[in-house]
């Protein structure tokens, strides 16, 4: 236990020299900023920006810090105003955020002490303060969303003024929309399924033969991530794996090798090699199912077949769709694509798998692809072979008030709901107590009214 107290010690001497770097010699902890009756301080501040470079690349400069400081003094301005409107913080959101937030990181981590040493705090005590953080974010941002949402309703004079008052270079550039119709056929999943089953029990027999299976994981699995760690996932968190996955994985003995499991992912085997808690370090071998050329060609020749007898006229686009097509989400509306996400009938590039872009760019409103291969758009994505017709094109063009009305009255109520919120920020600001501590005099935010409150500190 003292061994544990002196290392948590370390760490956190360890993390006040990195402080000195940026904060005046000696300095360990301070407020550094009061907004009314709220506080920020440097560990907070220190503690935000550690979260935030879990999430992704950031640079360790004065910059960061000031921005950072900035946007946490903004939430407090939110809060407190989101007090004197008696908002409630939403609990639920809050514990199933806070839960998400400590598995992912125990799993990037490897565990709750490699996470405290990060942190430098026990885990009891990371705990309250995210949970703090986060009640306070359910509160900010039900703050912000009211802000938002006071912005009248606006009519198409609101839109058309919008346009008068927008240099044309300015206004919104919509980008091409394709609406597409496809006809899919899917290869004989069942035959694929079985022959990927044979070789994975051939794998688990040599296994439990005695052959090491780190070494035929490094051979055999097409999990490229863990294949060249010899299968090996690393401690985490059950809840970040697929229920299918996780269950196996937590009732299984270490030691012992799986059955094989299937997950959106493909065919599995497993051996857990430890587990704590809901924690557990599993390594597998997971092989896909892979379909041969003769699936390919006799789905190709069919498409072929189709897209000749729509070409002559011999049945239309829809019917075919309707009688020959696998996927069952467009066939009912004779191949008709949809987004997914949206439910819109129109897509961007960027919305499109790769290889059915790849099909059409070349192609003209009325024009139907070549046969090809492609992905579903469920879980991982099946292997599929299809057709896609180009039904219609709109090309990318400066947004117009007859041809875009919806996105632009997004596009203007977005506007003012942003300028409803830099207003009730700007005056909040001046009707608030602040001191922001001379160490961030150098800072350069981007409201005035921070600055000037900053110089009025310093004084």
């Amino acid at each position: 236990m003292m061994r544990r107290y002196f290392a948590t010690m370390a760490i956190v001497l360890c993390g006040m020299a990195a402080f000195a770097q940026t904060y005046p010699k000696g300095v360990i902890d301070k407020t550094i900023a009061v907004i009314g009756n709220e506080m920020i301080s440097i560990s907070t501040l220190e503690q935000e920006i550690q979260v935030n470079k879990m999430n992704g690349p950031m640079f360790s400069d004065k910059n960061l810090r000031c921005e950072t400081l900035e946007r946490m003094m903004e939430i407090k301005l939110f809060l407190m105003q989101a007090r004197i409107d008696s908002l409630k913080v939403n609990e639920d959101a809050v514990n199933s955020n806070l839960k998400m937030r400590i598995d992912q990181l125990r799993s990037q981590f490897g565990g709750d002490e490699q996470m405290e040493e990060y942190f430098g705090k026990p885990i009891y005590k990371l705990r309250q303060d995210w949970k703090t953080a986060l009640e306070e974010q359910s509160l900010y941002q039900q703050e912000q969303a009211q802000i938002a949402q006071s912005v009248p309703e606006l009519t198409p004079l609101d839109v058309r003024s919008y346009m008068a008052e927008t240099d044309s270079v300015d206004l919104p550039l919509v980008p091409i929309k394709y609406q597409l119709s496809q006809i899919v056929i899917y290869p004989d999943k069942e035959k694929a399924s079985l022959a990927v089953k044979d070789r994975l029990l051939g794998l688990r027999e040599r296994i439990i033969a005695g052959e090491k299976f780190s070494t035929l994981a490094r051979i055999y699995s097409e999990d490229p991530g863990s294949a060249r760690r010899g299968g090996e996932l690393g401690m985490a968190s059950k809840s970040i794996y697929v229920p299918a996955f996780a269950d196996v994985a937590m009732s299984l003995k270490p030691g012992i090798i799986s059955q094989i499991v299937e997950t959106e992912y493909g065919f599995h085997i497993m051996e857990v090699l430890e587990k704590k808690g809901d924690m557990v370090n599993v390594r597998h071998i997971l092989l896909k199912p892979q379909y041969t050329d003769e699936d390919r060609q006799k789905a190709f020749k069919t498409l072929d077949s189709l897209r000749t007898e729509i070409g002559n006229e011999a049945v239309s686009f829809p019917l075919a769709a309707k009688f020959y097509s696998q996927d069952p989400k467009t066939r009912t509306n004779g191949g008709q694509m949809a987004d997914q996400y949206t439910g819109s009938a129109y897509f961007e590039i960027d919305q499109l798998n790769p290889a059915d872009y790849s099909a059409i760019k070349e192609l003209k409103e009325g024009q139907i692809s070549e046969p090809f291969e492609s992905v579903d758009s469920e879980g991982q994505g099946q292997t599929v072979y299809k057709i896609i017709r180009i039904d219609k094109i709109i090309p990318a063009h400066t947004a117009t008030y007859e041809e875009d009305y919806n996105s632009l009255i997004e596009g203007v109520k977005n506007k003012k709901a942003m300028a409803a919120i830099d207003e009730f920020l700007n005056g909040k600001i001046k009707e608030t107590s602040i001191y922001i501590d001379p160490i961030f005099k150098a800072c350069s935010f981007s409201r005035e009214a921070w600055n000037e409150a900053a110089r009025n500190s310093e004084d």
